[in-house]
């Protein structure tokens, strides 16, 4: 007996049908008939989405711990380039003061 390939629907196509049964304009059995998916899946694509509605909300801007770590890293490299830079002015200071002495 030769297997059946499962469905795969995209995000966008679940999010679709989810909206759709959340706006009510149509009865979860007629969508479900519709866009050929069992009640249980779409019951199941709802949760999902409920239980992850909070996370479209979180700000974006909150950096991920490999790029607070490398920013970490660039402040450190600013720092010793800008020492160096201050040496190095310094230096040619002294030097032209020590050369004007002459």
């Amino acid at each position: 007996m030769a297997k059946r390939k499962r469905k795969r629907f995209t995000p966008e196509f679940k999010a679709e049908v989810v909206i759709e049964a959340l706006s009510g304009e149509s009865s979860e059995a007629e969508l479900c008939r519709r866009h050929n998916i069992t009640e249980e899946q779409l019951s199941q694509w709802k949760r999902q989405l409920l239980e992850n509605a909070a996370t479209l909300f979180e700000s974006n801007r909150k950096p991920s711990d490999a790029s607070a770590e490398r920013i970490a890293q660039l402040e450190q490299l600013a720092g010793r380039l800008t020492q160096a830079v201050d040496i190095q002015k310094k230096a040619l200071d002294w030097i032209a003061l020590n050369r004007s002495e002459e």
